[in-house]
């Protein structure tokens, strides 16, 4: 991990900015377009009227490389911000550097415990403590179709298996359209990967493979078998598939070219704002095989330790804001995410998360929640990376025979 005295050399590219004045909370965070920033205006307005000042911690140039540098030099020099927007096992490598303040004092008078569940809470704690403040679920395996294009095809409904989905696909090739609307970018084969795995083995086996990383279920069967499915996936995808970005591949789907795309929630942002209603234009399924699962992606905001009383006292305020009711209704309505908060009213939020909040809470109890490995969830950056290179080398070249696929992902597991 970072090891922060390396970055002493950095302060000199610390941000000039003097201690939190009495209240203030300074924010890193990447929400500046749409309807993420007016969720982020939200949270500045319940912070302003319970009396504290908000800064934005605004990086030039913007992207979280740039950020996470002025972050490390800011955190040397002994003057970090409030908060962070930092996730998964990320939150646990700043906590191991003993930076993070400890939250438990407003989780247990805001009753944390009860309103997450334990899978969530535990991405949020270091060595038994709240260090970080969650703010939404976004479901990573979901399926997107258009109706209109299935209706032409002849498909009936969602394919719920591998094998009916390569049924319709077939159909719907046979109608003259693409079956798979697919962006050829790294992370975008890793999240289908991730759907495919967990819908050929089920949810122990990801947990196994993806999130333990264990030897023996990454060269199972059951991996060559996740190989050999995600690879019949790529002959639905269209020619013009590589370097597309994710949102044009979305396009595609509500454009009538494509049938499906699998991709997380956010996708359905680029259907509501085309206009399109679940249930009518477009269909959200869980991807084949994973109507018992749900992989999470969870963002979060990880809280650093505060010298000055007053900026303490506002953190927490902050902290207590996110999880608050009024906030994880406003943002996650703008986001196309749902509360992280448990038992949460959904009237206001659409039949997609509806359908999301339900399964949360229900794979929740049966264990098929796990954390998405192909959006920083699971895993140590490290090992995610290398794992996300093997699979979209396998991916994007027919040469690499399955049995080496399941080798070279096997092996990218190791990585430290």
């Amino acid at each position: 991990m970072m090891k922060l005295s390396k970055l002493a050399t950095a302060v000199a590219f610390v941000m000039a900015g003097s201690a939190a004045v009495a209240g203030e909370v300074e924010v890193l965070h990447w929400w500046t377009s749409g309807g993420e920033a007016k969720s982020v205006g939200e949270l500045k307005k319940i912070m302003q009227s319970k009396g504290h000042t908000w800064k934005d911690f605004a990086v030039a140039g913007g992207g979280g490389d740039a950020a996470m540098t002025v972050l490390k030099s800011r955190v040397v020099a002994g003057n970090p911000p409030a908060a962070a927007q930092i996730k998964g096992p990320g939150i646990q490598e700043w906590a191991n550097e003993g930076v993070l303040a400890n939250l438990d004092a407003v989780a247990k008078a805001e009753k944390w415990d009860s309103l997450l569940p334990g899978v969530v809470a535990d991405v949020m704690k270091y060595k038994g403590n709240y260090v970080a403040a969650p703010v939404n679920v976004h479901r990573v395996n979901w399926m997107w179709a258009n109706a209109n294009v299935l209706k032409k095809a002849g498909v009936a409904s969602a394919p719920k298996t591998w094998d009916e989905f390569f049924a319709a696909a077939d159909k719907v090739k046979a109608a003259g359209l693409i079956p798979v609307a697919h962006g050829g970018q790294n992370w975008q084969d890793f999240t289908t990967f991730e759907s495919v795995v967990l819908g050929v083995g089920g949810a122990k086996f990801y947990q196994d493979a993806l999130v333990k990383l264990d030897q023996k279920a990454l060269t199972s069967p059951t991996m060559t078998k996740s190989l050999e499915t995600f690879r019949k996936i790529k002959s639905y995808t269209d020619p013009a598939a590589p370097g597309r970005d994710w949102n044009l591949a979305t396009a595609m789907v509500i454009q009538e070219k494509a049938a499906f795309q699998f991709m997380g929630d956010w996708a359905k942002g680029e259907f509501t704002a085309a206009g399109k209603v679940p249930g009518k234009d477009y269909i959200c399924a869980a991807a084949p095989g994973t109507g018992n699962a749900y992989t999470f992606n969870v963002d979060s905001f990880a809280m650093f330790k505060l010298k000055d009383a007053a900026a303490q006292k506002a953190q927490g305020d902050l902290a207590a804001a996110i999880m608050g009711n009024e906030f994880q209704e406003v943002f996650n309505l703008n986001k196309g995410s749902i509360p992280v908060r448990l038992g949460m009213k959904m009237d206001k939020f659409d039949d997609c998360a509806k359908l999301s909040s339900k399964d949360f809470v229900d794979t929740a109890k049966s264990g098929g929640l796990v954390p998405s490995i192909a959006h920083g969830m699971a895993v140590s950056p490290a090992a995610e990376g290398a794992i996300k290179d093997a699979v979209s080398q396998f991916w994007n070249d027919d040469k690499i025979s399955v049995a080496d696929g399941v080798k070279n992902i096997a092996k990218a597991a190791t990585t430290k």
